[in-house]
């Protein structure tokens, strides 16, 4: 690698990335044991991707008191006002726990990762920030998040357009003047969802949009039972039970065939379907929105909490138009052109999601032994051991990524439960005098068999979705999400470290 100014370098025990549930729990864990620890975020403050989406109806959709961290120094002092709070709340939390926990002045903001390289010669991680500072840290540890790359699809002309064009996470903090203005809301994922609840009831005559499955969360699990155990009076009390107590019940504490027997996930769908088609008055809104024939497995695509999302459908100045059915052609300086028609507005919301799960830690340029790129050693599939350490990347870890339970487990758990199997780690290298960590080749090769073996019994692989990949143009299609649960997750990260941390060379 190329060569060092010692002279503007900042030596580091550990450098984290990130400053989401994650980093943050690293970086007091660390600090507590008496670390030299720097956490470095590309925002002016704490949050992760709460300080990000900014954007109008931006809230969790994992209640409360689930999504906050375990500490009782934290939840005895700050008192929620919503269940599932937007993100101002979540902000405000994240500015609780930093000054509560004292970790500000281990934080440095608006600070961007150009390049992690690992230096074999000194067994150590050399990382540039955009804008000249050097940091050589023993351990690296990137909590990017699953979340952290945009995706705008390449259309023709976006730079033509003349309104204001905005992806929701650039939203700024302080707001758009949206009175009076035409505007398109592209995407019905959750964002989307979220957006069109907060724009549509104020009249603004124009949201753009491409169906998606939604319903109106996590300390369940899907029910020992089958589908078909019950009869289908039985069936329907369970289903109206599930619909009724909301959340992501209907979804996660289901029975527990719905996500692998195509015949019992059509029985979900069918009662899913019958609630929303009498919530739409057009027999186009009912058919595009919930059709007869379910369109992909029901629950293989992240599910959007709403509420009153599909009623807003209804009204005279919201209009469907299904991306599917007439693709974007262009945008041109006035709107959208699709196949069908030109339209025209003032504010376009490009809510087309991210380069989920394994987009942000990609974007930094990280090169492991040799010189490999991160990039292009998961050319031909992500490779990790136990979704926490990738092999000829010595001394990282990672949070919140890839083959892992990142989209069914909630972000403050699955912080905590990494964050502190990573700091055990570091103290077990500490302990014993050791130098570095990497993970096994073998290892990782059984981990991603593990992984593509648990998801190709369920129903995931049938559906497109960025639990695939699926969303970003020439990503390699795989399950990017180890669908054995958390508890599974859980006890194998303590089973490891039980055995000397099997799986793994320490050298």
């Amino acid at each position: 690698m190329e060569k060092v100014d010692t002279l503007q370098v900042v030596d580091l025990d550990a450098l984290i990335i990130g400053a989401g549930f994650g980093g943050v729990y690293q970086l007091k864990k660390l600090c507590d044991l008496g670390y030299n620890v720097k956490l470095v975020e590309s925002g002016t403050d704490v949050g992760g991707v709460w300080y990000w989406n900014r954007y109008p109806g931006a809230r969790v959709d994992i209640p409360i008191p689930h999504y906050e961290f375990s500490d009782p120094k934290l939840w005895k002092e700050w008192t929620w006002k919503q269940r599932f709070p937007g993100s101002a709340e979540l902000r405000a939390y994240f500015g609780f726990v930093a000054d509560t926990w004292e970790i500000r002045d281990h934080c440095v903001f608006n600070s961007y990762v150009n390049s992690a390289i690992w230096d074999e010669e000194s067994s150590k991680w050399i990382v540039k920030i955009r804008g000249g500072m050097t940091y050589r840290a023993t351990f690296f540890l990137p909590n990017t998040g699953f979340a952290a790359k945009r995706y705008i699809p390449d259309w023709k002309g976006i730079e033509s357009f003349e309104g204001t064009w905005i992806h929701p996470s650039f939203w700024p903090a302080e707001g758009i003047d949206l009175v009076g203005k035409s505007v398109a809301v592209i995407g019905t994922g959750s964002t989307g969802v979220q957006l069109s609840q907060e724009l549509a009831p104020q009249q603004y005559p124009d949201l753009y949009a491409n169906p998606k499955l939604s319903f109106g969360g996590i300390d369940y699990s899907f029910s020992a039972q089958k589908t078909f155990d019950h009869t289908p009076e039985e069936r329907k009390a369970v289903y109206e039970a599930l619909w009724a107590h909301g959340d992501f019940h209907f979804w996660l504490a289901a029975y527990g065939d719905m996500l692998f027997s195509d015949e019992a996930n059509t029985e979900a769908y069918n009662f899913w379907r019958d609630k929303v088609r009498a919530r739409l008055d057009s027999p186009r809104l009912k058919d595009k929105f919930a059709p007869m024939k379910k369109p992909h497995a029901f629950g293989c695509k992240r599910v959007s909490l709403e509420n009153g999302f599909y009623e807003l459908f209804n009204k005279p100045n919201v209009h469907l138009v299904d991306m599917n059915e007439t693709p974007v052609i262009e945008i041109t300086p006035n709107g959208i052109k699709t196949s069908e028609k030109e339209w025209e507005f003032d504010l376009v919301v490009c809510a087309t999601g991210f380069d989920a799960v394994t987009g942000g830690i990609l974007d930094m340029n990280v090169q492991g032994r040799g010189g490999i790129a991160l990039r292009d050693f998961w050319r031909d599939g992500v490779k990790t051991n136990l979704g926490i350490c990738v092999p000829s990347f010595p001394n990282m870890f990672f949070t919140y990524g890839p083959q892992v339970p990142t989209a069914l487990c909630n972000g403050p758990s699955c912080a905590e439960l990494q964050g502190d199997w990573i700091v055990d780690v570091l103290e077990h290298i500490r302990k014993t005098n050791y130098h570095s960590i990497d993970a096994s080749e073998e290892a990782s090769n059984n981990w991603a068999e593990c992984v593509a073996a648990i998801a190709d019994m369920s129903l995931l692989p049938t559906a497109r979705s960025w639990y695939m990949g699926d969303n970003i143009p020439g990503k390699r299609r795989e399950c990017l999400i180890y669908l054995g649960g958390v508890p599974n997750y859980h006890k194998l990260l303590n089973e490891c470290a039980a055995n000397n941390y099997e799986g793994f060379v320490l050298s």
